[in-house]
């Protein structure tokens, strides 16, 4: 399986068929079409696992359910899903007595109260949340179980589009670690310049200190942080392992992103060390820096993109 992107969106429709009561003859005078849904996932980039419902009230069982599928299929990225149900223009709609009445009543004690003759205003009843929703929510779990046969599907799409996008950011990371891989050698090509430059300074160094009063111990720690600051072996072979590594985590499947973040950050702290070991040299070596930077430059760019990985 290709990396993955946390970037997708993807959206299925669904129908829940009216169910006919039993012992009842059917009435054709009834419309048939039942109940439809739309159910929709958007997903974007996030360092963990964060997912929003936007779901009817009295739902709750479901997004528990929904909750579980969608872990099974994604690792991280901050979803969303949502759900619109939507009634056939010739289905009516019960009146949620419970709310509307309970309204009512209150309005009627709250006027009688205070000496008030007014009466509700029932269009204002009917706009409140669920005056209107009794006949939306079909009995017997019925929609539960057709959005959750749908939620397969969607996820399906989500992921087809997020691995879509994934093709194209393990492209252009395969051409970013390329680009560090190819500097590092023309680093290396280098390398010798920059020892022969630190050679000729411990050398003129040791032959000031010969020439004066210096103790013995002082010199040869002198010599040794020199030697230890002219090579810069040691960082191009870590460099090198890293990218290795990199293009290997490319070529597996699941949650990479986190370890491509970690692969990254040591690159860039080798790139930090070899430039601050070359700086202040002259001639060819500042060949060694101008590769350093764009070691740095590529490691930047290859950032940008692996925050999307999931």
């Amino acid at each position: 399986m290709p990396i993955r992107s946390m970037t997708g969106f993807a959206q299925v429709k669904g129908q829940i068929e009216d169910r006919q009561t039993p012992g009842q003859p059917a009435d054709p005078s009834k419309n048939r079409n039942g109940l439809t849904f739309t159910l929709s996932l958007k997903s974007v980039n996030h360092r963990f696992f964060d997912v929003h419902f936007r779901l009817p009230s009295d739902t709750d069982s479901l997004e528990m359910h929904l909750r579980r599928r969608l872990k099974e299929k994604l690792s991280r990225g901050h979803v969303e899903l949502a759900l619109n149900l939507d009634r056939s223009a010739g289905e009516s709609l019960a009146l949620n007595r419970k709310i509307v009445g309970g309204y009512v009543h209150a309005f009627r004690m709250a006027a009688a109260e205070f000496g008030i003759a007014a009466e509700p205003d029932l269009n204002a009843v009917l706009r409140m949340p669920g005056a209107l929703d009794a006949a939306i929510l079909p009995a017997d779990g019925d929609l539960e179980a057709c959005v959750l046969s749908q939620v397969e599907e969607a996820l399906d799409k989500l992921n087809q589009m997020r691995e879509e996008e994934g093709r194209g950011i393990e492209r252009e990371l395969r051409e970013r670690m390329a680009q560090v891989y190819s500097a590092s050698q023309g680093v290396e090509k280098h390398r010798q310049t920059v020892l022969k430059i630190y050679s000729e300074r411990l050398r003129a160094r040791i032959e000031e200190w010969l020439g004066s009063q210096v103790d013995p111990e002082r010199v040869l720690q002198e010599a040794a942080l020199l030697v230890d600051r002219s090579d810069i072996q040691e960082e191009l072979v870590r460099l090198q392992t890293h990218v290795e590594h990199f293009l290997g985590l490319l070529d597996q499947s699941g949650e990479v992103g986190k370890k491509l973040d970690f692969l990254l950050q040591e690159m860039n702290r080798e790139a930090n060390t070899l430039l601050s070991k070359t700086s202040g040299l002259a001639g060819d070596a500042l060949k060694i820096t101008e590769l350093g930077l764009a070691i740095k430059s590529e490691i930047e760019k290859a950032r940008e993109q692996v925050q999307n990985v999931e």
